[in-house]
């Protein structure tokens, strides 16, 4: 279990790392991509364990503990920060989330109505 924690804190300090240094590169003041990085990380390094044959089931368990608590509560913060960004940044940047959401509304609804069987 502490080696699959160890190797998920490895990934996520890592991808935190790379998102703040992307930023830094883009000139934006803030981390850009962080926790996607993390998980690309995490799922590149536990494919080459697997290959090499040094992945255990006790790495797997730590992983699926903090996998069940701690990867949901890191992409809510994630989405409050975004929002919060958006809200303050002026009515382009709400309008630009809002239009997306309504126009996925209106698609799904259509395909729904489009795929019943009369």
């Amino acid at each position: 279990m502490i080696k699959g924690l160890a190797l998920l804190s490895c990934a996520f300090v890592l991808g935190m790392w790379t998102g703040e240094l992307l930023g830094t590169w883009l000139g934006i003041r803030a981390n850009v991509g962080g926790v996607g990085f993390a998980m690309l990380f995490l799922i590149l390094t536990k494919e080459y364990f697997v290959k090499k044959g040094w992945w255990k089931v006790e790495m797997e368990f730590g992983m699926e503990f903090w996998n069940k608590l701690y990867i949901p509560v890191v992409i809510a913060m994630a989405a409050s920060l975004n929002v919060k960004s958006a809200i303050s940044s002026g009515p382009l940047a709400i309008f630009a989330g809002i239009v997306p959401v309504i126009l996925a509304f209106v698609v799904f609804r259509f395909l729904i109505k489009s795929s019943k069987v009369s």
